[in-house]
């Protein structure tokens, strides 16, 4: 598992890609590797096959979710980016239920869970609706035709040019991040765990809890999105990274009719800042390096995600209770604010203004 999840680290590849040779063509490539690596593990002979199989679909979803988001940002209005993006991950999670409830019935499925990876094949009958249906995001396609300041960006790598040009804001975007899945993944990983050990839950209870996940994430993306179109970017990360480690060291710390309600504020908190600090991650780059720059994010993404894993073991092997030791790593959220308040508010505002605005 640990080492299919690291599927997203190549990922960054195709985001420089996405900046050099477009949105569509990156995104048609994506889908299709996803869906023919899923519909391919069908007939994987040995683990070995499995687990190479699941990394290529790790590497390609990603690339789905970092090249969407970006066309998303590109295409809708100022007034409606944090929506799009809130509609995006709701949509994302309505797949991700659907899923979870065809596993429910995977006994019986013809030839078992190989047949929970043959569905994935499906996707393949849209992809000439796909072809013919999906444009290039316009402000793609006026790059390469207009002369922009951004344009300097495409007569080298997106990346050093990037860090040439807004060193700041990719720094302090990364440092959010950092703090955000650091300090909250190892909350979102025990939490059933956490449940059965501690508070002697039945598996069916977790299953019950696990299925209202689908419910919570899609309304707390939507309303993220619009919250961050109405009060703004900043004001709305903040408020959710400030409540998402008091949900924590809540639901780490009680018991009873409280446990379920903490855990819906938690997912909530977490769908939420994800939703805001995708839409800030896109916004705040040019057209040119816009891609790499949510790759960018995404790598650092996994790779803080993971080390949040091994922070939290390392504080258990010290006598630290598990439960203690992901209330502390929560903690670290409460500096993401210090360091939202250093980027320029991205909110109602076009993305060439952003761009053009010095740091």
């Amino acid at each position: 598992g640990a080492l299919i999840k690291l599927g997203s680290l190549p990922a960054f590849a195709f985001a420089l890609a996405a900046d050099r040779w477009g949105r569509r063509r990156l995104l048609l490539i994506a889908v299709i590797g996803f869906t023919v690596a899923t519909g391919a593990t069908a007939f994987a002979p040995t683990v070995a096959t499995f687990v190479t199989l699941q990394f290529l679909a790790r590497l390609f979803v990603t690339v789905v979710a970092i090249v969407a988001s970006v066309f998303i940002v590109e295409e809708f209005p100022a007034q409606a980016r944090g929506w799009g993006m809130g509609a995006l991950t709701g949509l994302s999670t309505v797949g991700g239920g659907v899923a979870a409830l065809l596993f429910a019935t995977i006994d019986l499925m013809p030839f078992g869970w190989r047949g929970l990876y043959l569905v994935g094949l499906l996707a393949l009958l849209l992809l000439p609706l796909w072809i013919t249906h999906l444009p290039e995001t316009t402000r793609f396609q006026t790059q390469q035709t207009v002369r922009t300041p951004a344009s300097r960006f495409m007569r080298g790598q997106p990346l050093f040019q990037l860090l040439r040009t807004y060193p700041g804001r990719l720094l302090v975007i990364s440092g959010i991040v950092l703090l955000f899945n650091l300090g909250g993944d190892a909350a979102l990983f025990y939490d059933p765990t956490y449940l059965q050990e501690a508070h002697h839950w039945q598996p069916w209870q977790v299953s019950v809890l696990n299925l209202s996940a689908g419910f919570m994430a899609v309304v707390g993306s939507m309303v993220a999105g619009r919250m961050s179109d109405n009060v703004g970017r900043k004001r709305a990360a903040a408020a959710f990274l400030l409540a998402m480690p008091l949900f924590v060291v809540g639901y780490y710390n009680a018991s009873g009719w409280l446990l379920p309600v903490l855990w819906a504020g938690l997912l909530f908190s977490s769908v939420g800042a994800t939703v805001i600090l995708s839409a800030i991650s896109s916004e705040l780059f040019p057209t040119a390096a816009r891609a790499t720059a949510s790759g960018v994010t995404a790598v650092l993404a996994t790779l803080s995600g993971s080390l949040s894993l091994a922070v939290h073991g390392q504080l258990v092997q010290q006598a630290i209770s598990p439960w203690t030791a992901i209330s502390g790593l929560a903690l670290l959220l409460l500096g993401t604010p210090l360091l939202i308040g250093r980027l320029p508010e991205t909110s109602g505002r076009s993305l060439e203004e952003i761009a053009a605005q010095a740091e």
